[in-house]
């Protein structure tokens, strides 16, 4: 892990007591002010709602810039990645550092084949979750049971890295498949040697004994490229989860199962099914986009443009002009027109047009295509957070990974203020009110 430059020194006063702390800055010319006496030093700690200013660790993995529109991986830009790499790619860079060489991917390619399979038992456990069960909460719960099938990856910290994040990159995916063949009802189909990480999800997704290879090559490529643009992001809701779980001492896949709860939340990676339904709910009301808009800029109406702003990007989401692009490729191939894209493009285009969503910074998020997108492949909408998932969990590999491998890492534990009742005494119960 990088180290932080030393840069200078922030005076903070309180209550006349005035306390001088270190400034560090990151590679990329973010700053921070170690305040981590400031409570051994004063009494007091930093109050901060949501973590919003607040740096939990020093990490190499994944630079943000909200205000320029950045989002790098180990230093390289994700649409240079999303133009030049597959997912398998940019899943060992993240986890490994360094972008894999012919015969590293090769090798790489070989494990995630390898370990693609469940064990019997656990198929046996599809069977028994309830009809229509969410594939969120099917994927949450087969990835921590991972850890009964395969304790020896937690204890023996001698076993190569490549086997414990193949088997689980893999099997996740498979768990996915699977997760949904239950939901419809339908015969599971198994992984093939011959296909590639991509290729082998859609055919398990998809395929069925009486039709063979329902997708394209457009299809193929462009889930690599959705998965690559979801791959990490900084230290958003879940990989704090992640990173939360990992410092008590957790397994990979309790922490991963963590991740994947988190995720599931509809401000989280459930967003890009919300702006499914939303434009499925103007679709119904006539398509007037005009009317959408009025009531998003309505400060006394409960509605939310969903698809729309971001916590971190307060420009375009980088992310998001590649999803518009690989929506638009993957329609063509199918040779089918959407309704639900002629709206989005058209709320798209009257909302950068006005100034109340550009002074605020209020742009297309990735959410606003990656459902559209989705859709158009066939996958349901209760899959796309699972779609997320997929794509983010090289992502979370590499952040658990990196606070396991951090020599001063130390257990997560936020401070509060408490606002609840002062010291009281308990009455005989006879006597209370």
């Amino acid at each position: 892990m990088s180290k932080m430059n030393k840069v200078g020194r922030a005076e903070i006063q309180i209550d006349g007591q005035k306390l001088s702390y270190k400034v560090y800055e990151g590679t990329e010319g973010e700053r921070a002010i170690d305040i981590s006496t400031l409570r051994k030093d004063t009494g007091a700690i930093t109050f901060d709602s949501g973590f919003v200013n607040t740096g939990t660790c020093s990490s190499d993995i994944t630079y943000i810039d909200g205000e320029k529109g950045v989002l790098r991986y180990r230093g390289y830009d994700v649409d240079d990645l999303a133009k030049n790499c597959e997912f398998i790619e940019v899943s060992y860079l993240l986890i490994n550092g360094s972008l894999p060489t012919v015969g590293q991917k090769a090798r790489y390619s070989d494990l995630l084949n390898r370990h693609s399979m469940l064990h019997e038992d656990m198929r046996d456990f599809f069977s028994h979750y309830p009809e229509h069960s969410h594939p969120m909460a099917i994927l949450s719960a087969m990835v921590v049971s991972l850890s009964s099938f395969y304790p020896e990856l937690g204890e023996n910290h001698n076993e190569d890295i490549d086997m414990k994040v193949t088997r689980l990159l893999s099997k996740l995916r498979t768990i996915a498949a699977f997760s949904y063949k239950k939901s419809i009802g339908s015969p599971t189909v198994f992984p093939k040697q011959d296909l590639s990480y991509c290729e082998n999800f859609l055919n398990m997704m998809f395929s069925s004994p009486v039709k063979e290879n329902p997708y394209n090559e457009v299809m193929v490529q462009a889930l690599n490229k959705l998965l690559i643009i979801h791959a990490d992001h900084e230290q958003n809701c879940s990989a704090s989860v992640v990173r939360g779980v990992g410092s008590a001492g957790a397994n990979l896949y309790a922490s991963i199962s963590a991740g994947i709860c988190a995720l599931w939340g509809p401000l989280h990676g459930g967003a890009n099914q919300k702006v499914i339904e939303m434009l499925e709910d103007i679709e119904r009301d006539g398509g007037d986009v005009d009317k959408v808009i009025e009531k998003a800029k309505n400060k006394r109406s409960p509605f939310r443009l969903m698809g729309f702003g971001h916590r971190v990007y307060k420009s375009y989401d980088p992310r998001a002009a590649i999803a518009k692009k690989l929506c638009m490729e993957v329609i063509k191939s199918t040779n089918k027109s959407d309704p639900l894209l002629d709206i989005a493009m058209e709320l798209e285009e009257k909302a950068l047009a006005d100034p109340y969503f550009v002074d605020r910074g209020l742009y297309p998020n990735v959410d606003f295509y990656t459902g559209l997108t989705y859709r158009e492949m066939g996958i349901p909408t209760d899959m796309f957070t699972v779609m997320f998932a997929i794509g983010r969990l090289p992502g979370w590999i590499a952040q658990w990974m990196e606070l396991k491998n951090d020599p001063k890492g130390r257990i997560a534990r936020p401070r509060q203020i408490y606002t609840g009742p002062t010291v009281r005494e308990v009455e005989p119960i006879a006597e209370r009110k």
